[in-house]
């Protein structure tokens, strides 16, 4: 028998992006006092990386960065080599968590589990974000993926960064794709047949 909240074989669950600010920034507020929760979340909302690569980062990999550098992951679903840039604020995040970890090797996984010096595993960053969206009253489904999707679709709404680039970002084949992931497309579509001429 399934467990209760998983997909049957070849099902799939579709997890939503954080589709305000607002509610970003009260996910933020929640995160206040939990530095390493508050990087999690502030290097998933301002990466497009992958739970499975957010949990493999290592102290080494980011304790010397300074903003607008970068650091290298090695995507684990494609095994493709990606160059992550710094803006201030993950920055911000990630030298509060090295504040709470002074003593740890370069080898030591950064998001760490607080039973010991484990890295955190994706079902559990799967719950916390869950756990996070619940607190802040968002209704719909979210999970860890829900970071690399509000990445985008703060990007495409927000930012209003074009269709082409975000395609490349997400490595993804079409337009379509890209508007589809992002659960974007039948808003756009929406809008434009609200558009009166």
């Amino acid at each position: 028998m399934a467990a209760l909240n998983h997909p049957k074989s070849g099902d799939t669950i579709k997890v939503e992006p954080i589709r305000t600010l607002k509610d970003v920034k009260a996910i933020k507020r929640l995160l206040a006092d939990k530095p390493r929760d508050l990087a999690i979340f502030t290097l998933g909302i301002n990466t497009n990386l992958r739970a499975s690569d957010i949990v493999a980062i290592t102290v080494g990999q980011v304790k010397h960065l300074k903003p607008e550098e970068h650091f290298s992951v090695t995507e684990k679903k494609t095994g493709k080599a990606r160059a992550i840039t710094v803006n201030k604020t993950v920055y911000d995040a990630i030298q509060a968590v090295l504040a709470t970890m002074p003593d740890a090797e370069d080898s030591a996984p950064f998001f760490q589990s607080r039973k010991g010096k484990q890295a955190l595993c994706v079902p559990y960053l799967n719950d916390l974000v869950k756990g996070w969206c619940k607190e802040i009253n968002l209704t719909g489904n979210y999970g860890s993926h829900t970071l690399r999707k509000t990445f985008g679709y703060m990007h495409r709404t927000v930012n209003k960064t074009d269709l082409p680039t975000l395609m490349q970002m997400f490595n993804h084949s079409s337009q379509k794709q890209t508007l589809d992931y992002l659960c974007i497309q039948p808003e756009e579509i929406k809008s434009a047949y609200l558009f009166e001429i």
